[in-house]
């Protein structure tokens, strides 16, 4: 019988493989997306067509802007992974209406969803090898930055 246990030494890794992809979503969204797709005006007047304030499509950009800058680098990932998960969250809501398939006309709720729960994870495994600034928590002993090594 073989053991079917996870090979730790490779945790960090994988949550540096999620937070780099996790990053270039983010700023690919904001800078080619929001940016020089959309414009910022367009953005803020497409967050006004689904009812919500204009400069929250500002917010939504610079947030993704930030944070996802943050989780290339690895800047407390954990924390930015939670902090951008609502963003996420919002664009299920937003698309609720388009039904299931990303594919489908207006992009539906499955990709966002599927990017929440990655931000969730994110947040679960923490910051991973090669951040350049640790959370607070891994560094404090709180957590683990890390699963050890069996």
């Amino acid at each position: 019988m073989t053991d079917r246990t996870p090979d730790q030494t490779l945790v960090p890794y994988a949550a540096f493989i999620l937070r780099v992809a996790l990053g270039l979503m983010f700023l690919s969204h904001s800078l080619v997306l929001k940016l020089f797709v959309l414009t910022l005006a367009g953005n803020a007047a497409f967050f006004e067509s689904i009812g919500l304030p204009g400069w929250f499509g500002y917010g939504v950009f610079a947030a993704e802007l930030v944070g996802g800058t943050f989780l290339l680098l690895g800047i407390q990932a954990r924390w930015v992974s939670l902090a951008l998960a609502p963003i996420l969250a919002g664009a299920v809501w937003v698309h609720s209406g388009n039904g299931w398939m990303f594919g489908y006309p207006n992009g539906g709720w499955e990709y966002p969803l599927y990017l929440t729960v990655l931000a969730l994870v994110q947040a679960l495994l923490g910051d991973g090898a090669f951040a350049l600034s640790p959370s607070r928590a891994a560094k404090a002993g709180m957590v683990p930055a890390a699963l050890p090594a069996r």
